[in-house]
């Protein structure tokens, strides 16, 4: 049987809510092993004289425990 734990890791981008994300996933990796899955739980975005800026997201990383 599999022990799972999940994380909660905030990441931002200034391209995308995906590369936010991919960002996040990547810098885990270098310390978290195992990961499953990954749950984007919320999404938000900076605006500076009407434009966005700053793409960030709040994820649930899951991951199998050894």
């Amino acid at each position: 049987m599999a022990i799972l734990k999940v994380i909660e890791v905030l990441s931002n981008s200034e391209k995308s809510w995906e590369d936010a994300t991919k960002k996040a996933v990547k810098q885990a990796s270098k310390s978290v092993k195992n990961i499953r899955s990954v749950y984007v739980q919320d999404q938000s975005a900076s605006v500076k004289d009407g434009e966005v800026t700053d793409f960030r997201v709040n994820l649930k990383i899951t991951f199998e425990i050894d």
